[in-house]
This record gives structure tokens, sequence and C-alpha cells, in this order.
């Protein structure tokens, strides 16, 4: 009785080491983002920097965004077993709110989400992310304010790794 009071009380110890909750697969398909970058526009100009780096025992993406005008923000990225979605939460110094949800669709992770504006108009909001063969990483958002039958873009950046 004893050594089994002993087991439990060293592999619940708060200094042991216990698995990542969030180990499997699913969970790594959106690690290709983690990292330090630098943000720039189709013609080269600088639109900002942006870290991402996983938080909470690995099981979460955390965006720290910061653009070349002033402009911050930030998100949680997750996914959710219950659903099998990714899920991400972007907050940012403007006062915008964006909840997206959604994976890997030949290999670019693919999120989207409706938005109401503060004019009463319902938007369909949707950003991918493409990883590709150098090394680069391009994100575009997109909105519709049609369901999805028209898109414009709000943003088109090219991610290049911050040089060491």
């Amino acid at each position: 009785m004893r050594l089994l009071l002993l087991v439990c009380l060293l592999t619940s110890s708060p200094g042991a080491q216990q698995p990542s909750r969030c180990a499997s697969a699913s969970y790594r398909q959106f690690d290709f983002w983690i990292g330090e970058w630098e943000v720039s526009d189709s013609l080269s100009r600088r639109l900002g920097s942006n870290r991402i780096e996983r938080v909470l025992d690995g099981c979460v993406l955390y965006e720290s965004w910061s653009g070349a005008t002033g402009a911050r923000g930030h998100s949680f990225n997750a996914f959710d077993p219950g659903d099998s979605k990714w899920h991400q939460t972007w907050v940012d110094n403007e006062g915008t709110v964006l909840m997206i949800s959604g994976g890997i669709v030949n290999g670019e992770m693919v999120m989207e989400g409706e938005r109401r504006l503060a004019d009463g108009t319902q938007t369909l909001e949707r950003i991918t992310w493409t990883p590709n063969a150098d090394g680069t990483i391009r994100q575009i958002w997109q909105s519709s304010r049609d369901r999805g039958m028209r898109w414009s873009i709000v943003f088109d950046g090219l991610y290049r790794r911050r040089a060491r």
C-alpha cells in the first residue's frame, strides 16, 4: 500500500513530466506558422512583424502582430478535438474581434467565420495560410458581404523568417 501511495505521489508531483494532451498530429498541423517573421506585401514593402509561439503545454499557438503603421494584435489558435477543427480568436488595438475556424485543405490552413461590423453589416471572413517550398508563408485574409459570392482582399502578406 505504501509503495502504491509513493508511486502515485511521484507521478502526480508538480515536477514530474506529464505527456502533453495535445501531442497528436492534429495539434501539429499549424506548426509551419511557428516562428518569428517579417511580413511584406507583393511589392516587398514591409507590413510588419509577427511572432507565433506554442504556449499552454503545446496546446495553443499564440500570435503577436506588430504592424508597420502601429497596428497591434494577438490571436489564440487551437485545435478542438470535439469538432476536429482549428479555431482562431483575433483581437487588435483597432477594436477588431474575429472568430474563425477550419482546418487543412489541400496543404493550406483555411479558416472562416461570420462577423458583424459596427454598421450592422454581416460579413463572411476567410483567412488562408499557404506554406511555400522556400520556407515562406503567404497569408491572405478575404472578406465577403454577399455570403461568399464575391471576395475582397483585406490583407495579403508574405511571411519570411526573421534573420537571426
